[in-house]
């Protein structure tokens, strides 16, 4: 910590800006109010500005002091000063989010003011030596050490299976179970910040692409590696290869299905009934996670999007340029046709010139006349083909589709096309498949998981063919 680092932190940093404002009180308590404890990610611009010109006047009412400001003033300043991120929607509405400078404030301020009902220790020292432990025996190279540590495990869990035979189970205390349910919202809450650092530094390429796009000396070979290496980089560091392994982690159904059974039966203890009303953090774990990651793709997806516009419209204007140098050419020779230049060079072409040999161009061959057949047309009988294929047309019910998806969405926070498709198979052939993936694309729920493939069958029960198709993972979410 050098003195010039401290103090360009203080001058720049959107974290200390926050800190250091003048209105820093309003700001805290109202982005902390909206966002953190509705457990929300973006909210719409109309219902921001409403709920803060609400808490303005139940400030004003308080005698606290008077903000003459319009709400919409307010919001437009704490985008510029990085406090808030605003961005439109699919549907052309601009939305809000906490930049992650604002989240680690936020929580910051939050350790500051709530007293910690009780700091666990115990389950931090085990999780401190199953993780050693893990790196320890998991990258050893003495295979007796290895063996050693798992004879020993096998002991402890064949004497826990003889007290679990024998009906005396040794359970958690309650306090053991509170401090272990905290810690893990703590994490919970910890994965979600760093998420946000993770979408932050992928929207920050990609509005460093943007800026380089719009210069217009900008190499194209420069560029493309410049943005290759960075994505590369963030892709390949710890940071990134760790998101890969969770993401893949997150998505796999038999670790959702395990999931899913492990918050349902904690959720469901007696001891934690209090805390489970005061945070819905690992209730809503899942979803939130979902989201945070979901969010990360769009980014990935948006800087796609962008080279391949990029790449377009230099192409555009590359062969633009070449058809104008062309008809340059052109119209000097045509101007210079009846009095040529006196000197040998008057145009130079840049580039080695192409030598062309004679005996390499290939010989004369006469063009292919395609010769028509004139045959006589007969009157044809209605006897002699079968309409019905006409009118035996398959009609495919949207809605009953989308019922399929909303009744597994009704119990479950997600649920992937596959086991739709377990209880619905599809019987209409490869038209009832494209009209769920047509379903996916226009939802804003939906994830296409890219780690995973699925083999989706396929029947026709007119023709009576069945096949398989394999395709990315589909996954509805309920939010």
């Amino acid at each position: 910590m050098e003195y010039q680092d401290i103090k360009r932190l203080k001058d720049n940093h959107p974290s200390l800006k926050l800190l250091n404002a003048d209105n820093s009180p309003l700001i805290i308590s109202f982005l902390y109010r909206k966002f953190k404890e509705n457990n929300v990610s973006t909210v719409p611009k109309n219902k921001l500005e409403s709920s803060l010109s609400d808490y303005l006047y139940s400030l004003k009412e308080d005698g606290i002091g008077a903000y003459p400001r319009t709400p919409s003033e307010y919001l437009d300043d704490w985008t510029n000063a990085d406090f808030l991120r605003a961005y439109y929607s699919s549907d052309d509405e601009v939305n809000y989010d906490l930049t992650h400078h604002t989240e680690k404030a936020l929580e910051w301020i939050k350790s500051l003011l709530e007293a910690r009902k009780f700091v666990g220790t115990e389950s931090r020292l085990l999780k401190i030596i199953s993780t050693l432990k893990e790196i320890a025996y998991e990258n050893t190279d003495d295979p007796t050490e290895i063996l050693e540590e798992l004879e020993k495990q096998k002991r402890a869990i064949e004497v826990k299976i003889d007290m679990v035979k024998a009906g005396a189970n040794e359970k958690l205390t309650e306090t053991q179970i509170k401090e272990r349910y905290l810690e893990t919202c703590d994490t919970i809450n910890k994965m979600l910040a760093d998420f946000r650092e993770i979408e932050y530094n992928f929207r920050k390429l990609d509005m460093d692409t943007r800026k380089k796009l719009i210069e217009d000396d900008v190499k194209k070979d420069e560029l493309l590696d410049d943005i290759f290496y960075t994505k590369d980089h963030l892709r390949n560091s710890d940071q990134g290869q760790s998101l890969d392994a969770f993401w893949k982690l997150l998505l796999s159904p038999t670790q959702l299905d395990e999931l899913d059974k492990l918050i349902g039966m904690t959720l469901n203890l007696r001891e934690i009934q209090d805390i489970k009303g005061q945070d819905d953090t690992l209730e809503e774990m899942k979803i939130r996670l979902i989201e945070a990651g979901d969010k990360v793709n769009k980014v990935n997806r948006s800087l796609a999007e962008q080279l391949s516009r990029f790449l377009d419209e230099r192409s555009y204007l590359e062969n633009k340029r070449i058809i104008a140098l062309i008809k340059e050419i052109k119209s000097t020779a045509i101007r210079l046709k009846d009095n040529p230049p006196s000197e040998n060079d008057f145009i130079t072409i840049e580039g080695k010139p192409e030598i062309e040999m004679v005996m390499e161009r290939p010989l004369w061959r006469a063009p292919s006349v395609t010769k028509l057949r004139k045959n006589e047309m007969k009157a044809g009988s209605s006897d002699e083909v079968n309409p019905s294929a006409l009118f035996d047309k398959l009609r495919i019910n949207r809605r009953e589709l989308k019922a399929n998806i909303e009744e597994f969405l009704d119990s479950d926070s997600q649920v992937s096309l596959k086991t739709i498709l377990e209880k619905y198979p599809i019987t209409k052939g490869v038209l009832e498949f494209l009209v769920y993936a047509d379903i996916a694309s226009k939802s804003e729920k939906t994830i296409e998981n890219k780690d995973v493939k699925d083999r989706i069958p396929i029947s026709n029960m007119i023709t009576g063919k069945q096949h398989e198709i394999e395709v990315f993972q589909i996954i509805f979410c309920r939010n």
